[in-house]
């Protein structure tokens, strides 16, 4: 064993911990020493959207003291930000294995502290923790939750008092005061349950009522309330609040996925809680398919995700990507909105730099200002906040099934997605077309745009440094061609450096950094590398299009941008 990696086991095996977790470590030394090396070998780091890990004893899993060491540091900076004045802070939790625990271990440390703290009386959406802040006027929040990582996982997303994630310079400067807590001798475990108040029913009819307030066809949809629709909540917490809010939205006709209806963080119908992953939605598509559906919804653990399934143009069930889902939500809440005559001359809507450029089009021909950010939505909320008094915020989304919409929430929010996208198929259903044949007109009118992506995980000590390495290799020796197409354009977000490989030209970036790399060809595609923040995996994002002359040319077009895409992963040898 690593003599630094034992000083601190020997420091939690004989510190002020619990006999349980000593006994845990004790067993591990005896039955697992691998598996202890890794659980201590490292800090798990509290990253600029918080914790993120695995659950288990040692300072690189999620426990009690990893939690209760990250909140006092936060509660540190917020009491050194904000005086004497009274700080209050909402928490909410999900589905999770000890979310619940976590969420009381947050909300016990932070009032110990003198912080008046709103707790969530069970498991909660974390759209409608973003809500809360705003409503009850917070200096800041957590929610416990893994998102969709797999049952292993838990995690401490932090908010500050706009209802969005940490951004700078609240991001770095809450991490170095977590880093300066160095022992859970620091940490003030209780004394001050007199500052928890619990909340529940009223912020949940509050926050329906502003979803309610979102849709734009109410009278479309009482056309078309028997409209079709099967939900899954994949065993987390949509179940609360989603059925209520397509009541309220006035749909009659929900069937919900039975199987996986009952919140379990063991998640047992799937191996991967993710409505991104067929495998994850197969037993809604299989209801969907038994009904006749109009369409399937899905929405992960924590309920900020959205998948949907429809019906394509040859009447098979499919999964629609990210892109797609965000390039429907996005047209319709610009052409709904114009066609109402409640659209503003200031609207404007928010994407991503690894998200389609469709959206970009989409914008441009509806008149309407896009901007695009770096990914996350905290850099969306950012922009809002940066615009606030100037422009008139409708819609922001992600390729990673991400969609928030209006201006009260500050957070990717599957609740009011799914109500909207149901809106959007009473829509299309009362002209006789499905959102499939919705997807193809767009195609056809503002070209057709292809995504995917793929993700390389590295596990273990090296996983990082194998990941950091890929980088630093294409930021300094970026390829000359991909796919036999000219790498044209280098936009370095790390750097802040565009560059134009034919000419040499250089610019400067007009975003944070952020270690994302951007390989634009001659012919318009796009490769994203993307490292993510909270485990050690690398994204790989795809972007092609070409023109779509005809509904009838689909098919064919499609499988020429398909093939484009297997190209070019097998060119970057990324299998």
């Amino acid at each position: 064993m690593d003599a630094a990696i034992q000083e601190k086991i020997n420091l939690w095996v004989n510190g002020n911990y619990d006999q349980a977790t000593k006994d845990a470590i004790i067993a591990l030394q005896a039955g697992n020493p691998d598996e202890l090396a890794d659980a201590f070998y490292r800090n798990l780091e509290f990253g600029t959207g918080g914790l993120r890990g695995i659950m288990g004893v040692g300072t690189n899993r999620i426990n009690k003291y990893t939690i209760g060491m990250a909140t006092q540091g936060f509660a540190n900076y917020l009491k050194k930000t904000y005086g004497n004045e009274e700080v209050r802070m909402a928490i909410a939790h999900d589905s999770r294995n000890n979310s619940r625990f976590f969420a009381e271990t947050t909300a016990n440390v932070f009032a110990a502290n003198g912080i008046k703290v709103f707790l969530f009386e069970s498991l909660r959406p974390t759209p409608e923790l973003s809500f809360a802040i705003r409503n009850l006027k917070c200096k800041g929040g957590v929610v416990c939750t893994a998102s969709h990582n797999p049952k292993e996982y838990n995690g401490y997303k932090a908010y500050w008092n706009d209802g969005g994630q940490l951004v700078p310079p609240h991001d770095v400067n809450v991490i170095k005061e977590v880093e300066g807590i160095t022992s859970v001798n620091d940490v003030k475990w209780e004394g001050g349950s007199a500052n928890i108040t619990l909340i529940g029913k009223d912020m949940d009819h509050a926050y329906m009522e502003m979803v309610k307030g979102l849709s734009v066809y109410p009278d479309v949809i009482a056309k078309q309330h028997d409209l079709k629709i099967v939900y899954t909540p994949i065993h987390g917490t949509g179940i609360t609040l989603v059925p209520e809010v397509l009541k309220l939205y006035g749909f009659t006709n929900v069937t919900i996925v039975e199987e996986q209806s009952t919140p379990d963080g063991n998640f047992p119908t799937v191996s991967y809680p993710n409505p991104e992953e067929s495998e994850t939605m197969s037993i809604g598509l299989k209801k969907a398919k038994e009904l006749d559906a109009d369409i399937l919804l899905g929405t992960d653990p924590d309920a900020d995700r959205v998948g949907i399934g429809v019906k394509n143009h040859k009447g098979e069930w499919v999964l629609m990507n990210g892109n797609q889902t965000a390039v429907l939500a996005f047209t319709y809440m610009m052409e709904a909105r114009k066609a109402k005559g409640i659209a503003q001359p200031n609207d404007m809507v928010i994407t991503t730099i690894v998200t389609t450029e469709m959206i970009n089009q989409v914008a441009k021909q509806n008149g309407v200002d896009c901007y695009n950010v770096l990914t996350g939505f905290k850099w969306i909320a950012e922009k809002i906040k940066e615009l606030d008094g100037q422009k008139n915020y409708v819609i922001g989304g992600e390729e990673s099934f991400g969609l928030m919409i209006g201006n009260q929430i500050r957070d990717k929010d599957a609740v009011s997605a799914v109500a909207i996208l149901c809106e959007m198929a009473a829509y299309e259903k009362n002209r006789g077309k499905s959102l499939f044949d919705k997807m193809i007109e767009l195609y056809v009118q503002y070209g057709f745009y292809y995504e995917n992506l793929i993700s390389i995980t590295k596990k273990g000590m090296n996983g990082q440094k194998e990941i950091a390495d890929m980088m630093e290799g294409y930021r300094n020796n970026p390829p000359k061609t991909i796919s036999s197409a000219q790498v044209t354009t280098l936009l370095d977000y790390q750097l802040q450096k565009g560059t134009n490989l034919v000419t040499g030209e250089t610019w400067k970036i007009e975003l944070p950094k952020s270690n994302v790399l951007q390989f634009v060809t001659a012919d318009g595609t796009k490769i994203s590398a993307r490292p993510s923040g909270t485990e050690p995996k690398i994204k790989f994002y795809f972007s092609v299009n070409t023109r779509l002359e005809s509904k009838d040319a689909y098919d064919a077009t499609f499988a020429v941008l398909e093939n484009k895409i297997k190209s070019i992963i097998e060119d970057m040898n990324l299998k």
